[in-house]
């Protein structure tokens, strides 16, 4: 059974993006965001919480499991424009939960 090409290309494209930070363009979605309150002052806050959160990613990066990265790239690239809260939230859940199955099989194996 052979593999189609772009699902090689796109799973291997996923693997390479799970070692670096994204570059998202999250322009459309805050634009949208504007557009859906009637605030446009809405886009400039928007695009200041996706520039932290994509300094947050900066500094986590490296925290996160390569599994992790690669789960949350293709959830948050899914449907509609990616955002870095999006993945930041995917990233951080993913973490903590890793962390406490962690922590429950430590547990585990002290009794």
């Amino acid at each position: 059974m052979f593999v189609p090409v772009n699902t090689l290309l796109l799973a291997t494209s996923v693997m390479l993006a799970a070692d670096n930070i994204p570059a998202f363009n999250v322009e459309p979605h805050c634009r949208t965001i504007a557009v859906r309150t009637g605030v446009p002052q809405d886009r400039d806050v928007c695009l200041q919480q996706e520039q932290a959160a994509k300094q947050q990613l900066v500094t986590q990066w490296r925290e996160f499991a390569p599994a992790e990265k690669s789960h949350c790239l293709r959830l948050s690239t899914l449907g509609s424009d990616p955002t870095y809260t999006e993945l930041l939230a995917c990233l951080e859940l993913d973490r903590d939960a890793r962390r406490q199955r962690e922590q429950n099989e430590r547990r585990k194996t002290e009794r």
